[in-house]
């Protein structure tokens, strides 16, 4: 699915690594472990935080804290910005100028809304399905656990991708200059689990766990 660009997610800078397909949208977001939402409070001063966040079909879903003033203020509606992106690897060019990364990101508008009741506990599911796949016997959020959580959705109806893959683009003056210009690609992996310090009863990380450098982006 292809949608027409809209005024303030069309790219204007580099408009050729625009990508206007939905399933790139999700691909990024799908591959993203971090999103960075920004907002703006009633002096204009802005904030971005960080935050974990799982893609619910059209929506994004994130989670806070209830006391915190910046999700009070994303609740409440005020404007927003959620981006992610994942940097594949560091293209050297033969100038300072050209060289740049590889990379994969995704610019979201729009406003959040608060979920609530069975909504929000869905959610909270969802999230946890997202950031610990395969990890069953958790125990799940209690009432009080779940009163001091915030749980907000962001639809994915305005939206931007860039994707960067290429190779050093020189000016044609400095080919040859005597220096090395290529791609040095950056992968993602994870490690060997640590057993907690206090870890009881001489459990073994779950096959799940140990199936990530396969099974996640």
């Amino acid at each position: 699915m292809t949608r027409p660009p809209r005024t303030r997610t069309t790219v204007r800078r580099l408009p050729d690594k625009q990508v206007l397909d939905r399933s790139a949208l999700d691909a990024v977001l799908d591959a993203a472990l971090v999103v960075h939402v920004a907002v703006a409070d009633e002096t204009g001063q802005p904030f971005v935080l960080p935050l974990g966040f799982a893609r619910d079909r059209d929506r994004l879903i994130v989670h806070g804290s209830t006391a915190s003033r910046t999700f009070r203020l994303l609740a409440a509606g005020a404007p927003s910005c959620a981006t992610a992106t994942i940097v594949d690897g560091v293209v050297v060019a033969r100038s300072q100028f050209e060289s740049s990364y590889r990379y994969r990101s995704a610019m979201v508008l729009g406003t959040f809304e608060a979920l609530h009741g069975n909504a929000k506990r869905e959610a909270l599911a969802l999230l946890g399905a997202r950031l610990l796949p395969g990890i069953d016997g958790r125990r799940p959020p209690s009432d009080q656990e779940v009163a001091a959580t915030a749980v907000l959705a962001l639809p994915l109806d305005e939206w931007s991708v860039k994707i960067a893959a290429g190779d050093p683009e020189d000016n044609p003056a400095d080919l040859d200059r005597p220096v090395w210009a290529g791609v040095i690609p950056l992968q993602h992996v994870w490690g060997e689990p640590i057993d907690a310090p206090d870890l009881l009863g001489g459990h073994t990380a779950p096959a799940a766990v140990l199936g990530w450098p396969q099974g996640r982006a």
